[in-house]
Protein backbone atom coordinates (compact mmCIF):
# COMPACT_ATOMS: atom_id res chain seq x y z
CA UNK A 1 0.00 0.00 0.00
CA UNK A 2 1.16 3.37 -0.90
CA UNK A 3 2.21 5.82 1.85
CA UNK A 4 -0.20 8.85 0.84
CA UNK A 5 -3.19 9.52 -0.68
CA UNK A 6 -4.02 12.50 -2.31
CA UNK A 7 -7.02 14.76 -2.71
CA UNK A 8 -8.88 18.13 -2.89
CA UNK A 9 -12.02 18.78 -0.72
CA UNK A 10 -12.55 22.71 -1.80
CA UNK A 11 -12.65 23.91 -5.35
CA UNK A 12 -13.14 26.44 -7.82
CA UNK A 13 -16.65 25.54 -9.27
CA UNK A 14 -19.29 26.63 -11.20
CA UNK A 15 -21.62 26.52 -8.04
CA UNK A 16 -19.00 28.87 -6.55
CA UNK A 17 -16.53 27.83 -3.85
CA UNK A 18 -17.37 24.11 -2.88
CA UNK A 19 -16.26 22.28 0.61
CA UNK A 20 -16.21 18.52 1.02
CA UNK A 21 -14.62 18.73 4.19
CA UNK A 22 -17.55 18.23 6.39
CA UNK A 23 -17.58 14.55 4.57
CA UNK A 24 -14.22 14.04 3.93
CA UNK A 25 -12.79 14.44 7.65
CA UNK A 26 -16.10 12.52 9.19
CA UNK A 27 -15.37 10.23 11.63
CA UNK A 28 -11.90 11.70 12.96
CA UNK A 29 -11.15 11.57 16.52
CA UNK A 30 -9.42 14.54 16.66
CA UNK A 31 -8.95 17.94 14.17
CA UNK A 32 -6.39 20.77 15.02
CA UNK A 33 -7.25 23.96 12.95
CA UNK A 34 -5.15 26.65 12.47
CA UNK A 35 -6.53 29.62 12.13
CA UNK A 36 -4.62 32.82 10.93
CA UNK A 37 -4.04 34.83 7.64
CA UNK A 38 -2.43 33.88 4.77
CA UNK A 39 1.38 34.17 4.82
CA UNK A 40 1.70 32.80 8.40
CA UNK A 41 3.16 29.27 7.65
CA UNK A 42 0.43 26.96 8.27
CA UNK A 43 0.85 25.76 5.25
CA UNK A 44 4.82 24.75 5.57
CA UNK A 45 3.98 23.61 8.90
CA UNK A 46 1.17 21.49 7.76
CA UNK A 47 3.87 19.74 5.19
CA UNK A 48 6.96 19.51 7.73
CA UNK A 49 4.29 17.88 10.15
CA UNK A 50 3.21 15.35 6.49
CA UNK A 51 6.72 14.51 6.28
CA UNK A 52 7.38 13.66 10.03
CA UNK A 53 4.46 11.81 9.44
CA UNK A 54 5.73 9.24 6.77
CA UNK A 55 9.00 9.29 7.54
CA UNK A 56 7.77 7.25 10.75
CA UNK A 57 5.83 4.91 8.13
CA UNK A 58 2.48 6.41 8.77
CA UNK A 59 -0.21 6.81 6.43
CA UNK A 60 -1.09 10.57 5.20
CA UNK A 61 -3.47 11.96 3.59
CA UNK A 62 -3.54 14.85 1.45
CA UNK A 63 -5.44 17.57 0.48
CA UNK A 64 -3.87 19.79 -1.68
CA UNK A 65 -4.88 23.95 -2.53
CA UNK A 66 -6.90 24.43 -5.80
CA UNK A 67 -4.98 27.96 -5.43
CA UNK A 68 -1.35 26.62 -5.40
CA UNK A 69 -1.84 22.50 -5.75
CA UNK A 70 2.06 22.16 -4.54
CA UNK A 71 0.22 23.56 -1.07
CA UNK A 72 -1.83 21.79 1.70
CA UNK A 73 -4.96 22.93 2.66
CA UNK A 74 -4.67 19.93 5.56
CA UNK A 75 -3.95 16.57 6.14
CA UNK A 76 -5.18 13.61 7.80
CA UNK A 77 -3.45 10.69 9.93
CA UNK A 78 -5.43 7.31 8.81
CA UNK A 79 -4.32 5.31 11.47
CA UNK A 80 -4.97 7.93 14.53
CA UNK A 81 -8.15 9.14 12.92
CA UNK A 82 -6.76 12.69 13.42
CA UNK A 83 -6.90 15.24 10.98
CA UNK A 84 -4.98 18.98 10.45
CA UNK A 85 -6.60 22.06 8.24
CA UNK A 86 -5.90 25.42 7.37
CA UNK A 87 -8.68 27.15 9.24
CA UNK A 88 -9.29 29.17 6.44
CA UNK A 89 -10.25 26.95 3.97
CA UNK A 90 -11.82 24.47 6.03
CA UNK A 91 -15.53 25.48 6.48
CA UNK A 92 -18.25 22.91 7.14
CA UNK A 93 -16.04 20.65 9.77
CA UNK A 94 -16.96 22.83 12.97
CA UNK A 95 -20.38 21.87 12.77
CA UNK A 96 -19.84 18.32 12.33
CA UNK A 97 -17.31 17.82 14.56
CA UNK A 98 -17.15 20.48 17.39
CA UNK A 99 -16.56 18.31 20.45
CA UNK A 100 -12.99 17.37 18.95
CA UNK A 101 -11.33 20.42 17.56
CA UNK A 102 -8.58 21.67 19.07
CA UNK A 103 -7.42 25.50 17.41
CA UNK A 104 -4.00 26.63 17.05
CA UNK A 105 -4.11 30.62 16.19
CA UNK A 106 -1.06 31.73 13.87
CA UNK A 107 -2.36 35.17 14.03
CA UNK A 108 -0.61 35.31 17.46
CA UNK A 109 2.51 35.37 15.31
CA UNK A 110 1.25 38.70 13.83
CA UNK A 111 2.96 41.82 14.83
CA UNK A 112 -0.49 43.98 13.42
CA UNK A 113 0.91 47.78 15.30
CA UNK A 114 4.44 47.31 13.79
CA UNK A 115 4.08 46.18 10.66
CA UNK A 116 0.33 46.15 8.87
CA UNK A 117 -0.95 48.92 10.63
CA UNK A 118 -0.17 51.41 8.06
CA UNK A 119 -0.80 48.66 5.23
CA UNK A 120 -4.84 47.58 7.03
CA UNK A 121 -6.37 49.63 3.70
CA UNK A 122 -4.17 48.44 1.14
CA UNK A 123 -5.07 44.84 2.55
CA UNK A 124 -8.45 45.73 2.69
CA UNK A 125 -8.56 46.76 -1.08
CA UNK A 126 -6.23 43.73 -1.85
CA UNK A 127 -9.00 41.84 -0.19
CA UNK A 128 -12.14 43.23 -2.12
CA UNK A 129 -10.31 42.65 -5.53
CA UNK A 130 -9.94 38.59 -4.12
CA UNK A 131 -13.40 38.33 -3.89
CA UNK A 132 -14.13 40.28 -7.12
CA UNK A 133 -11.53 37.92 -9.51
CA UNK A 134 -13.22 34.48 -7.67
CA UNK A 135 -16.65 35.80 -8.08
CA UNK A 136 -15.89 36.62 -11.40
CA UNK A 137 -14.09 33.22 -12.26
CA UNK A 138 -17.30 31.12 -10.65
CA UNK A 139 -19.53 33.13 -13.14
CA UNK A 140 -17.55 32.57 -15.88
CA UNK A 141 -17.54 29.37 -15.23
CA UNK A 142 -21.33 29.09 -14.98
CA UNK A 143 -21.44 30.52 -18.43
CA UNK A 144 -18.82 27.83 -19.51
CA UNK A 145 -21.36 25.01 -17.56
CA UNK A 146 -24.34 26.47 -19.61
CA UNK A 147 -22.60 25.92 -22.77
CA UNK A 148 -21.47 22.30 -21.90
CA UNK A 149 -25.64 21.95 -20.92
CA UNK A 150 -26.14 23.12 -24.76
CA UNK A 151 -23.73 20.81 -25.54
CA UNK A 152 -25.33 18.15 -23.72
CA UNK A 153 -28.93 18.74 -25.11
CA UNK A 154 -27.37 16.76 -28.97
CA UNK A 155 -26.75 14.08 -27.31
CA UNK A 156 -29.61 13.33 -24.41
CA UNK A 157 -31.93 13.36 -28.03
CA UNK A 158 -30.00 10.55 -29.19
CA UNK A 159 -29.79 8.82 -26.34
CA UNK A 160 -31.17 5.02 -25.50
CA UNK A 161 -32.25 5.69 -21.57
CA UNK A 162 -33.01 2.16 -21.55
CA UNK A 163 -29.60 0.85 -22.24
CA UNK A 164 -28.09 3.51 -19.70
CA UNK A 165 -30.29 1.81 -17.06
CA UNK A 166 -29.56 -1.67 -18.02
CA UNK A 167 -25.59 -1.15 -18.20
CA UNK A 168 -26.37 0.36 -14.72
CA UNK A 169 -27.82 -2.31 -13.42
CA UNK A 170 -25.62 -5.13 -14.43
CA UNK A 171 -22.58 -3.03 -13.28
CA UNK A 172 -24.44 -3.28 -10.03
CA UNK A 173 -24.72 -7.17 -10.27
CA UNK A 174 -21.64 -7.84 -11.44
CA UNK A 175 -19.71 -5.73 -8.56
CA UNK A 176 -21.77 -6.06 -5.68
CA UNK A 177 -23.62 -9.80 -5.61
CA UNK A 178 -21.76 -11.58 -3.13
CA UNK A 179 -20.48 -8.23 -1.09
CA UNK A 180 -23.47 -6.98 0.78
CA UNK A 181 -23.65 -6.34 4.49
CA UNK A 182 -26.77 -5.83 6.31
CA UNK A 183 -25.79 -2.21 7.46
CA UNK A 184 -26.31 0.69 4.59
CA UNK A 185 -22.81 2.75 4.79
CA UNK A 186 -22.45 6.51 3.93
CA UNK A 187 -20.45 7.62 0.63
CA UNK A 188 -17.26 10.00 1.66
CA UNK A 189 -17.24 12.53 -0.53
CA UNK A 190 -14.01 14.23 -2.22
CA UNK A 191 -13.03 15.74 -5.34
CA UNK A 192 -9.70 13.64 -7.17
CA UNK A 193 -9.37 17.19 -8.87
CA UNK A 194 -9.42 21.39 -9.32
CA UNK A 195 -9.53 24.13 -10.99
CA UNK A 196 -6.75 25.78 -10.78
CA UNK A 197 -4.94 28.70 -12.28
CA UNK A 198 -2.94 26.96 -14.34
CA UNK A 199 -6.15 24.74 -15.22
CA UNK A 200 -7.14 21.52 -14.73
CA UNK A 201 -5.22 19.51 -11.98
CA UNK A 202 -5.82 15.76 -10.96
CA UNK A 203 -5.07 12.95 -8.89
CA UNK A 204 -6.31 9.92 -10.64
CA UNK A 205 -3.64 7.87 -11.54
CA UNK A 206 -1.95 8.14 -8.00
CA UNK A 207 -5.52 7.54 -6.38
CA UNK A 208 -6.01 4.31 -8.69
CA UNK A 209 -2.89 2.99 -8.97
CA UNK A 210 -3.01 0.22 -6.34
CA UNK A 211 -6.09 -1.05 -7.36
CA UNK A 212 -6.63 -4.51 -9.48
CA UNK A 213 -9.78 -3.10 -11.56
CA UNK A 214 -10.07 0.24 -13.27
CA UNK A 215 -13.07 1.34 -15.60
CA UNK A 216 -12.81 3.98 -18.23
CA UNK A 217 -15.52 5.53 -18.43
CA UNK A 218 -15.99 6.87 -22.61
CA UNK A 219 -18.76 8.86 -24.01
CA UNK A 220 -19.73 12.29 -24.64
CA UNK A 221 -21.41 14.83 -22.78
CA UNK A 222 -24.97 13.97 -21.45
CA UNK A 223 -24.32 10.50 -22.21
CA UNK A 224 -25.09 9.69 -18.90
CA UNK A 225 -21.73 9.31 -17.18
CA UNK A 226 -22.47 11.14 -14.47
CA UNK A 227 -26.02 9.46 -13.68
CA UNK A 228 -24.55 5.90 -13.66
CA UNK A 229 -22.04 6.81 -11.41
CA UNK A 230 -24.54 8.16 -9.32
CA UNK A 231 -26.89 5.02 -9.56
CA UNK A 232 -23.89 2.87 -8.41
CA UNK A 233 -23.19 5.19 -5.63
CA UNK A 234 -26.23 5.02 -4.35
CA UNK A 235 -26.96 1.41 -4.65
CA UNK A 236 -23.60 0.83 -3.12
CA UNK A 237 -24.67 2.73 0.18
CA UNK A 238 -27.59 0.65 0.41
CA UNK A 239 -26.37 -2.72 -0.08
CA UNK A 240 -23.62 -1.80 2.49
CA UNK A 241 -20.59 -1.63 0.19
CA UNK A 242 -17.84 1.35 1.11
CA UNK A 243 -17.98 3.60 -1.23
CA UNK A 244 -15.47 7.32 -1.83
CA UNK A 245 -17.45 9.57 -4.38
CA UNK A 246 -15.39 11.93 -6.07
CA UNK A 247 -17.42 15.38 -7.24
CA UNK A 248 -16.69 17.20 -10.50
CA UNK A 249 -13.99 19.85 -9.59
CA UNK A 250 -15.95 21.84 -12.50
CA UNK A 251 -19.68 21.23 -11.36
CA UNK A 252 -19.74 19.69 -8.03
CA UNK A 253 -23.39 18.36 -9.18
CA UNK A 254 -21.98 15.78 -11.11
CA UNK A 255 -19.68 12.64 -10.57
CA UNK A 256 -16.88 12.01 -11.84
CA UNK A 257 -15.74 8.58 -10.13
CA UNK A 258 -16.41 6.14 -7.63
CA UNK A 259 -13.55 4.45 -5.53
CA UNK A 260 -14.63 1.34 -4.08
CA UNK A 261 -11.82 0.42 -1.11
CA UNK A 262 -12.91 -3.49 -0.52
CA UNK A 263 -13.53 -4.33 -3.72
CA UNK A 264 -10.45 -3.05 -5.49
CA UNK A 265 -11.83 -1.76 -8.07
CA UNK A 266 -12.41 2.29 -9.64
CA UNK A 267 -15.00 3.72 -12.44
CA UNK A 268 -14.21 7.00 -13.66
CA UNK A 269 -15.01 9.39 -16.01
CA UNK A 270 -11.92 9.14 -18.55
CA UNK A 271 -12.50 12.24 -20.58
CA UNK A 272 -11.24 14.98 -20.98
CA UNK A 273 -9.49 17.20 -19.18
CA UNK A 274 -8.78 13.93 -16.70
CA UNK A 275 -8.26 11.51 -20.10
CA UNK A 276 -6.71 8.59 -19.37
CA UNK A 277 -6.63 4.98 -21.50
CA UNK A 278 -6.03 1.43 -20.33
CA UNK A 279 -2.36 0.85 -19.93
CA UNK A 280 -2.15 -2.15 -17.85
CA UNK A 281 -4.01 -5.66 -16.39
CA UNK A 282 -7.12 -4.83 -14.62
CA UNK A 283 -8.28 -1.83 -16.76
CA UNK A 284 -11.24 -2.33 -19.20
CA UNK A 285 -13.48 0.74 -21.33
CA UNK A 286 -17.14 1.06 -20.63
CA UNK A 287 -17.95 3.38 -23.72
CA UNK A 288 -21.47 5.07 -23.10
CA UNK A 289 -21.48 6.65 -26.57
CA UNK A 290 -20.88 3.30 -28.43
CA UNK A 291 -23.58 1.95 -26.21
CA UNK A 292 -26.53 3.72 -25.64
CA UNK A 293 -26.22 6.47 -28.66
CA UNK A 294 -27.76 6.66 -32.13
CA UNK A 295 -24.83 5.83 -34.73
CA UNK A 296 -23.98 9.02 -36.39
CA UNK A 297 -24.84 11.44 -33.73
CA UNK A 298 -21.33 13.18 -34.11
CA UNK A 299 -21.42 13.29 -37.58
CA UNK A 300 -25.06 14.46 -37.84
CA UNK A 301 -24.51 17.83 -35.76
CA UNK A 302 -20.24 18.01 -36.69
CA UNK A 303 -21.11 22.29 -37.25
CA UNK A 304 -23.21 22.74 -34.60
CA UNK A 305 -20.97 20.81 -31.78
CA UNK A 306 -17.50 21.99 -32.99
CA UNK A 307 -18.66 25.85 -32.75
CA UNK A 308 -20.05 24.79 -29.11
CA UNK A 309 -17.01 23.42 -28.19
CA UNK A 310 -14.83 26.75 -29.35
CA UNK A 311 -17.38 28.89 -26.95
CA UNK A 312 -16.97 26.17 -23.99
CA UNK A 313 -13.21 26.02 -24.43
CA UNK A 314 -13.14 30.15 -24.57
CA UNK A 315 -14.84 30.36 -21.45
CA UNK A 316 -12.80 27.71 -19.05
CA UNK A 317 -10.05 29.54 -20.65
CA UNK A 318 -11.27 33.17 -19.31
CA UNK A 319 -11.98 31.42 -15.99
CA UNK A 320 -8.39 29.61 -15.65
CA UNK A 321 -7.04 33.59 -16.18
CA UNK A 322 -9.58 34.79 -13.58
CA UNK A 323 -8.12 32.49 -11.13
CA UNK A 324 -4.73 33.25 -12.10
CA UNK A 325 -5.33 36.80 -11.27
CA UNK A 326 -7.25 35.85 -7.86
CA UNK A 327 -3.57 33.56 -7.19
CA UNK A 328 -1.69 37.32 -8.13
CA UNK A 329 -3.71 39.13 -5.72
CA UNK A 330 -3.98 35.88 -3.50
CA UNK A 331 -0.15 36.90 -3.18
CA UNK A 332 0.63 40.31 -3.01
CA UNK A 333 -1.83 40.17 0.06
CA UNK A 334 -0.06 37.73 1.80
CA UNK A 335 3.50 39.38 1.28
CA UNK A 336 2.07 41.98 4.18
CA UNK A 337 1.53 39.07 6.30
CA UNK A 338 5.31 37.12 6.41
CA UNK A 339 6.91 40.63 6.23
CA UNK A 340 4.65 40.92 9.56
CA UNK A 341 5.13 37.63 10.86
CA UNK A 342 7.59 36.52 13.85
CA UNK A 343 8.81 33.30 12.47
CA UNK A 344 10.03 32.02 15.76
CA UNK A 345 6.74 32.00 17.54
CA UNK A 346 5.41 30.03 14.21
CA UNK A 347 8.25 27.75 15.06
CA UNK A 348 6.91 27.37 18.64
CA UNK A 349 3.78 26.26 17.58
CA UNK A 350 5.19 23.88 15.18
CA UNK A 351 7.11 22.22 17.87
CA UNK A 352 4.31 22.05 20.22
CA UNK A 353 2.54 20.92 17.30
CA UNK A 354 4.95 18.25 16.58
CA UNK A 355 5.64 17.09 20.03
CA UNK A 356 1.67 16.10 20.61
CA UNK A 357 1.19 14.42 17.59
CA UNK A 358 4.32 12.47 18.36
CA UNK A 359 2.53 11.72 21.84
CA UNK A 360 -0.25 10.51 20.12
CA UNK A 361 1.35 8.34 17.51
CA UNK A 362 3.31 6.82 20.96
CA UNK A 363 -0.05 6.68 23.01
CA UNK A 364 -3.21 6.87 20.99
CA UNK A 365 -6.24 7.96 21.94
CA UNK A 366 -8.16 5.55 23.99
CA UNK A 367 -11.84 5.77 22.95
Amino acid sequence: MEQSSHYFARGNTARGAHFLYNSAFDGLDRIYVLNGPQGTGKSTVIRSLADNLLDKGQHVQFFHSPLRPDELDGIILTGLKIGLVDGRVCEGITESQADNIVYYDFGDAIDYDRHLLEHTKTIEDLGNKLERAYSQAYDTFLTALRIHDEWEKYYIESMDFKKADQIAQDLIQALYTGRESDTPTVGRHLFFGAATPKGAFDHIQSLTSQLDRRIFIKGRPGSGKSTLLKKLAAAAEVKGIDVHVFHCGFDPNSLDMLIFPQLGTAIFDSTAPHEYFPDRDGDEILDMYTLTMSPGTDEAYASELAAIKERYSAKMKEATSLLAEAEAIDSQMKAYYVAATDYSIVDKLQQQLQSEWNELISNPLSE
